[in-house]
C-alpha cells in the first residue's frame, strides 16, 4: 500500500539497491524548488484573493505546451467528477476548435519561457480583444510578458528554477486547479509521505527493479492503463520520463496502452514479442457502477449476469496479471480506490521522486532537456 486510496504492488524483485536509499536522502534534504514544491509549505507565486473574477467563471481555455498544460490536463479529467467548471486545452498546433466570434473567452496562457513558438501561434490567432486573459510566465524580458501588458492581462510570476513537466504542484497546476474548485493544499502530500516507512520502501524498491531492468536491456515501460481518465496523467508522465532521462543514449521508453482495448491488439507482442519490456498497470476502482443489462444476457454468456463493466475490466486486469506472472513478466500495478487531490498528489509525488532518483543514479541532469533546444533553434533559422 502507498496508502489508504492506493494498493500498490511493486515489481517482484529480491536484490536491494542500497545506493538509492542513500540518494534519496541526500534529495529529500536539498534545497531543491521542485521537491519543495511538493511540500505543503511550498509558497505559490499569487495571492488566490486577487483572481476572485476567475474563479467566478465557469468556461476557461487553457493555452500552452507540454509540462505546461499536462499536469494540468492530469488534474482535470482524472478528477473530472469533482469539477463543475469547463476547460479546454490549446495544446498543439493543430487547433481543431471552432472558434466563434461572438463567444469572449477566459484565457489562461502558460509558457515558463514566455517564447514557446506554439504558444505564440495559437495566442495570436485565438485571442480577441474581448478576452478576460491570465498569463502565468517567467518575469523576464519575453514576447508574451510583452503581450500581457499589452493586453493589459493580469500576470503570474513563474517559477524560474522549476522547469514546465516538474511544475504540476508549482503557481503552474495549482492556479488552475484553485479556479477549478480544488484545493490546492491537498495535492502537496510530501510531508506526510516522507513518514511513511511503507510509500518510502516501495519508492526506493521499485527505483532498483527499474534499473536492474536497464540492465537486462529492457527499455519499454509499458502502462497497461484501465482507467480513460487517467489517460492525461500518464501522458504527463510519459513526458516525465523522456525528457528527464533520454539523454546520454540512456533512460527508457514509456509507452501508455489503452486497456482492454489493446488486449486485440499489441497484447500478443507484450506476451510473446521481443523480452525487452517491463510494465504497470493502473485500475480505478469505480464506485457508480455501469451493470450488464441482464434481460439481454444469452445462455451462453451467463457468467456477465449482474456484473458491472468495472468488474468486468477488473476481472480482465487480474487475468491479464496472472498470465504476465506465469509467462515470468516483470510488473507492478496500481489500484486506485478513491480519486480525490490527496490520492492524484501522492501519485505526482512518487513519480516526481521516481523520475529524480532514476536521474541522478544514472549520472543524468533529470532537470534539462538540452536536445530539444536544438529543434527549436533550427525551427528560427528556418522561419527566419
Amino acid at each position: 500500500m502507498l496508502s489508504k486510496n492506493i494498493n500498490f504492488k511493486n515489481f517482484k524483485f529480491k536484490k536491494k539497491n542500497r545506493k538509492i536509499s542513500k540518494i534519496l536522502k541526500l534529495i529529500l534534504k536539498e534545497n531543491n524548488q521542485v521537491i519543495q514544491s511538493l511540500k505543503k509549505t511550498y509558497k505559490d507565486k499569487y495571492d488566490s484573493k486577487n483572481y476572485s473574477i476567475f474563479k467566478k467563471k465557469l468556461d476557461f481555455r487553457i493555452i500552452g505546451m507540454g509540462g505546461s498544460t499536462l499536469g494540468t490536463q492530469a488534474i482535470y479529467n482524472f478528477l473530472n467528477k469533482k469539477i463543475k467548471k469547463k476547460f479546454c486545452f490549446i495544446d498543439n498546433l493543430q487547433i481543431k476548435q471552432i472558434k466563434n466570434s461572438s463567444v469572449n473567452y477566459n484565457n489562461l496562457v502558460i509558457s515558463k519561457s514566455g517564447n514557446t513558438i506554439e504558444t505564440i501561434v495559437n495566442s495570436n490567432i485565438l485571442i480577441k480583444k474581448k478576452d478576460k486573459n491570465l498569463f502565468l510566465t517567467e518575469n523576464k524580458d519575453s514576447y508574451l510578458r510583452k503581450l500581457a501588458q499589452k493586453l493589459n492581462s493580469e500576470i503570474v510570476d513563474h517559477n524560474n528554477y522549476i522547469g514546465g513537466r516538474y511544475s504540476v504542484l508549482s503557481e503552474v497546476g495549482m492556479l488552475p486547479a484553485e479556479l477549478m474548485g480544488l484545493n490546492p493544499k491537498n495535492f502537496r502530500q510530501l510531508n506526510n509521505l516522507i513518514k511513511n516507512k511503507g510509500f518510502m520502501k516501495a519508492l526506493i524498491d521499485n527505483v532498483s527493479a527499474t534499473l536492474f531492468f536497464l540492465k537486462k536491456k529492457k527499455y519499454n515501460s509499458i502502462i497497461l492503463n484501465y482507467d480513460e481518465a487517467s489517460n492525461d496523467l500518464f501522458k504527463w508522465y510519459q513526458q516525465l520520463i523522456a525528457e528527464s532521462l533520454g539523454k546520454k543514449q540512456k533512460g527508457f521508453l514509456p509507452i501508455v496502452s489503452s486497456m482492454p482495448k489493446d488486449n486485440h491488439s499489441v497484447m500478443q507482442l507484450y506476451l510473446d514479442g521481443l523480452n525487452n519490456n517491463f510494465f504497470t498497470f493502473f485500475f480505478v476502482k469505480e464506485k457508480k457502477l455501469i451493470k450488464i443489462k441482464n434481460d439481454k444476457i444469452l445462455l451462453e454468456q451467463n457468467y456477465l449476469k449482474n456484473k458491472s463493466v468495472n468488474q468486468i475490466m477488473y476481472a480482465q486486469k487480474k487475468a491479464t496479471e496472472n498470465v504476465f506472472r506465469n509467462k515470468k513478466i516483470p510488473f507492478r500495478s496500481f489500484e486506485i480506490y478513491k480519486k480525490d487531490e490527496k490520492t492524484l498528489g501522492e501519485l505526482f509525488c512518487f513519480f516526481v521522486l521516481e523520475t529524480i532518483l532514476l536521474g541522478r543514479y544514472l549520472k543524468l541532469n533529470p532537470f534539462n532537456q538540452p536536445a530539444v533546444e536544438l529543434i527549436k533553434k533550427e525551427t528560427k533559422k528556418i522561419l527566419n
